[in-house]
């Protein structure tokens, strides 16, 4: 259905009367080729129609980036509550930034933060130019080719969200075919899937300021991250719509020598 309605141009909330319209038979003739791509290669639907939704916003979306899905929307919904405050929130990182729609939400979220949102991969940083112009954001965000904090110099933030690669190499050789659409470099981090969560859980701390906090997507990885960093107090998330595998961590338990608080 979603399909449907994206290439005939009709929204989900229109009136009833608009489904007994007739369809113009080049229409009939394109919904039938891009449905056949989705079920003989598997094309994901979003990238048929260029086109996925995030906390309620719509963004532009192709094989460059991943598909915008990650439950860390709800935590911006909430404005990340109880965590932070709204006012006390001025600058946010977005890490892997991808399409863009975190650091975009994040910005609507937040309508007096500066946000930067960082990517390794220029193509994506390319195409999440395109959706912070068309939200009208390019004042608010900051996009840089950056691995991790590589670029960011001494910069602080009270807020720093990642959703890096996190696929083990075994986990990669066994997703359904729809995710071989998508870039490989979004995906996998080594052997067990904590490659870039090491260096997060390494380097944050001198980018975060005090009482900020660092929030990161880790998928399946909760039993390899609790067993290589026991010490730590992470925060796992309960997602009321869905979703699992995020953690917070605040930043007094990520002290780096030299931090400015």
């Amino acid at each position: 259905m979603y399909l449907v309605f994206c290439l005939l141009g009709i929204p989900f909330d229109c009136a009833e009367g608009v489904l007994d319209e007739l369809v113009k038979m080049e229409s009939v003739s394109r919904v039938f080729e891009l449905a056949g791509q989705r079920i003989c290669d598997r094309i994901p639907v979003a990238y048929l129609v260029n086109q996925a939704w995030f906390c309620g916003l719509e963004f532009q979306v192709d094989r460059r980036v991943l598909i915008p899905r990650s439950p860390i929307a709800e935590l911006i919904e909430n404005r990340f509550s109880p965590w932070v405050t709204e006012s006390g929130v001025s600058r946010v990182l977005d890490i892997g930034t991808g399409s863009g729609c975190i650091a975009v939400a994040c910005a609507i979220a937040f309508p007096k933060a500066r946000i930067d949102a960082v990517d390794v991969s220029d193509s994506a940083l390319e195409l999440a130019e395109i959706n912070v112009d068309r939200h009208r954001l390019s004042d608010r965000i900051r996009l840089l080719r950056s691995d991790l904090f590589e670029k960011l110099q001494d910069q602080k933030y009270d807020l720093i969200i990642a959703n890096p690669p996190y696929v083990s190499k075994q986990e990669m050789d066994s997703l359904p075919p729809e995710y071989c659409h998508e870039p490989a470099l979004a995906l996998e981090a080594g052997s067990d899937g904590l490659d870039i969560i090491r260096r997060l859980l390494s380097e944050s701390g001198r980018y975060l300021r005090a009482g900020g906090i660092l929030v990161v997507e880790a998928g399946n990885g909760r039993q390899a991250i609790e067993e290589s960093f026991p010490d730590l107090p992470l925060t796992w998330v309960d997602f009321e719509f869905g979703g699992e595998g995020v953690f917070l961590l605040e930043a007094q338990y990520l002290q780096t020598p030299g931090r400015d608080n």
